[in-house]
């Protein structure tokens, strides 16, 4: 049986289209990047799903897999390269958040921060989706995926109005039908009549002092 990868591509997706936006910010010379992000609700979205996403993979995800892949040892390093991207690429958020209120950090360091987590991140992703995506692909049981899909949206939970909006921001249309499909109908209903329409009234990158 074939999975259904859509989840992970959006969320790749999201993650990318949020780094652009990060990155404008990084490149401002009229005004303090550090105080841009620190109060920009882009910023936590990001933040938010990114650790989310890491984590379920971490603890839903590689561990199933390890104990199909335990006599190869290719694939148990694939694993382990997957867990040390992450433990490289998610203590910079905290880095980064620590800059914020940090007057002697400057924004030196900040960019130099947010380069590293550009640069991890994206490559990252890529490593995911050339070697992870179709290993899981070959060895994940359909239980096991939807056990992985469950622990996601457990650990989203309140911040689901925000952050479904928010993956979906830019999506086709048949991605959006296929991650709504699973939602029960009042949660639909939520999605199009309250969520999406206030997510897109947010100004979450602070468009009147950044680039948005």
């Amino acid at each position: 049986m074939t999975l259904d990868m859509t989840t992970m591509y959006a969320m790749h997706h999201a993650l990318r289209r949020e780094l652009e936006y990060i990155a404008k910010i990084a490149d401002r010379i009229d005004d303090d990047p550090r105080k841009i992000l620190a109060t920009a609700a882009g910023w936590q979205m990001f933040t938010k799903s990114l650790l989310v996403h890491h984590t379920a993979e971490d603890d839903a995800l590689w561990p199933v897999m390890r104990q199909t892949l335990a006599e190869r040892p290719d694939e148990l390093a694939l694993l382990d390269a997957m867990e040390a991207e992450h433990a490289v690429i998610d203590p910079l958020l905290e880095q980064i958040d620590a800059t914020f209120a940090d007057p002697d950090s400057g924004p030196e360091r900040l960019g130099g921060l947010l380069d590293a987590l550009a640069t991890g991140l994206t490559g990252h992703l890529k490593h995911e989706e050339g070697e992870a995506l179709p290993l899981i692909q070959a060895v994940v049981t359909p239980e096991q995926w939807q056990a992985f899909g469950q622990l996601h949206g457990s650990r989203i939970g309140p911040a689901a109005p925000q952050l479904i909006p928010w993956l979906l921001d830019g999506a086709d249309e048949q991605t959006v039908q296929v991650m709504l499909a699973p939602l029960p109908e009042p949660v639909r209903a939520a999605y199009r009549d309250q969520w999406q329409p206030a997510y897109a009234a947010l100004d979450r990158w602070n468009a009147g002092t950044a680039t948005s």
